[in-house]
């Protein structure tokens, strides 16, 4: 397959690696790890998608190549269609809403109400991206990922199949341009692991946009949810909400109906033309009558705009149980009160690094991987409510200390600083609403570097280790606000050892007081899964 995509640049030795004899190679979940690692895009490579000629034609060849890659490991687009896939896309709200129709189909799983119904849900996948702390979390079974066992498993099943191929057709093996990138290499993985595993049901999340996005292969949907739409990835989807919704819309197919978080005015008339082209029809849902934030549904996913997600993902989850036959399922379902079913499966939803809170000792840690602007006012607010509800406690601690932890690598970063600043001041009603804020790169160990699994090839490393990004950031954030003790450090690992030792120093200052750090960790996701990874491997104190 020439030109199949722009050749990748690696070392010697890890090209050396792939053409080792098979029998000698491990086949566990570190050598599975490891492979996938050599498909990233170098950031050299990145870079060249900002070319307006190189994006146009990295759009027009993706599917047809995806669709190729699919051939050469055993598959049709029409074998897609055996796990009644549900395609969600969107700009923030995706993963949420993606693990809210997985959570609320898995308690289906054992229901009565399936019986009389044209299929029987035994096994509900979940793909999503990019994952925190695994490779394997992208993959999952019945809400769990996939085991280490499976994961390398199937990861070799695909690779070895990419093997026979490229041989049959006279190629070399070796040569890495046999093999798709990354995350077009995990979406093949998913699909295989999804039909040897015999799923019944697939949630499928977009990677970037829609319409070029490797997962729209999907021929037949059983139906697709578009989330909130922002601006984000202008370099691949255009600086416009109405191209960014043109190209989320891709995903529309006949004969699927179409969910959709309210969006502005221009981007609703795109995603109701797109609709319309595709002789389907699109629905914008605000909420459902059971899902309020002061009703008595706890969602399992903190945050008060979780709601929106939550009323999206139970109108997604519904059309589908109606599509396969579930008779309690009726036209006016949106207006009903919501099934036991639907109530479990949204309180007991599961998504780390998004409003999420780690208590020790001596410091509470605040997570929301806030990586757009939309999504980082977001997580302000929510990191603003949590203080409000903690008052008492911060009033107690006679010191009055909150710390930020920051980093954003590849996209904007100083537009999120400010607007992450410009939400807590006037929600805080303070012109420093941290007393120290410390800016990281996203290595995870001062000696060991990256996690494997975390190991990120498309960003500057250069860059990242002259610390550029954190020390413009640092220079930023002292002029918005020049009373903040500001860090800049290396790794996440001394990111978190400064702040556990700062809470142990304050507290020896104030005898008696015990209050733990209010401790707020946001903007990459990269830097969530480092984070977590960091603090479970070195726990501190309860």
């Amino acid at each position: 397959m020439r030109g199949i995509r722009i050749p990748l640049c690696f070392p010697k030795t890890h090209l050396r690696s792939l053409s080792s004899s098979p029998a000698v190679m491990p086949r566990d979940y570190g050598a599975a790890i490891a492979s996938l690692n050599l498909l990233q895009s170098n950031f050299s490579i990145v870079q060249q998608f900002n070319k307006p000629e190189i994006r146009h034609d990295l759009n027009l060849r993706s599917l047809p190549e995806t669709l190729e890659w699919l051939r050469r490991i055993g598959y049709q687009p029409s074998d897609l269609n055996r796990l009644n896939p549900i395609h969600v896309a969107g700009t923030k709200g995706k993963g949420s809403t993606s693990s809210f129709i997985s959570s609320i189909l898995y308690q289906h799983t054992a229901s009565q109400s399936l019986d009389r119904s044209s299929i029987r849900l035994n096994k509900v996948g979940l793909y999503t991206s990019p994952h925190l702390r695994f490779a394997r979390e992208r993959i999952r079974i019945n809400n769990e990922p996939l085991s280490e066992e499976k994961f390398a498993s199937y990861f070799f099943e695909v690779w070895d199949r990419l093997d026979d191929a490229a041989r049959a057709a006279g190629e070399d093996p070796t040569n890495l341009q046999t093999k798709p990138q990354y995350f077009r290499y995990l979406t093949l993985m998913a699909f295989h692991t999804y039909l040897s595993e015999g799923v019944d049901a697939a949630i499928i999340e977009c990677g970037i946009g829609g319409e070029y996005d490797c997962t729209n292969i999907i021929e037949q949907p059983v139906v697709t949810a578009i989330t909130s739409l922002g601006i984000d990835h202008t370099a691949l989807l255009g600086t416009t909400i109405e191209e960014i919704a043109w190209h989320k819309g891709g995903i529309i197919k006949p004969g699927a109906k179409v969910f959709s978080a309210p969006q502005p005015p221009s981007a609703e008339k795109v995603l109701r033309d797109r609709a319309a082209d595709k002789e389907t029809e699109v629905d914008f849902v605000s909420s459902h009558p059971g899902l309020k934030s002061s009703g008595d549904v706890k969602l399992g996913l903190a945050g008060d705009f979780q709601y929106g997600n939550a009323a999206l993902a139970v109108a997604t989850a519904g059309e589908f149980l109606r599509k396969v036959g579930v008779q309690t399922i009726t036209s006016d379902f949106m207006e009903q009160p919501l099934p036991a079913e639907f109530r479990r499966g949204l309180e007991r939803a599961r998504l780390e690094g998004r409003c999420q809170t780690r208590l020790e000792k001596h410091v509470s840690w605040y997570i929301d991987g806030g990586h757009t602007l939309e999504s980082i006012k977001l997580a302000g607010q929510w990191f603003a409510s949590q203080i409000q509800a903690n008052s008492s406690s911060e009033a107690s601690a006679k010191k009055n200390l909150r710390v930020l932890i920051f980093n954003q690598q590849t996209r904007d970063s100083h537009a999120l600083a400010q607007a992450l600043y410009d939400t807590l001041k006037p929600a805080l009603g303070s012109e420093s609403p941290f007393s120290h804020v410390v800016f990281c790169t996203n290595v995870t160990y001062k000696q060991a570097g990256y996690r494997p699994d975390l190991v990120s090839m498309n960003t500057d490393e250069a860059a990242v280790e002259k610390l550029q990004v954190q020390k413009a950031l640092a220079e930023k954030w002292r002029g918005i606000d020049p009373s903040a003790k500001v860090k800049v450090y290396g790794t996440i690992e001394e990111a978190v050892d400064f702040t556990r030792d700062l809470a142990i120093k304050e507290e020896g200052r104030h005898e008696g007081d015990d209050a733990p750090i209010m401790t707020f960790l946001t903007g990459s996701l990269h830097l969530v899964g480092g984070f977590l990874d960091v603090v479970d491997t070195k726990p501190g104190p309860q």
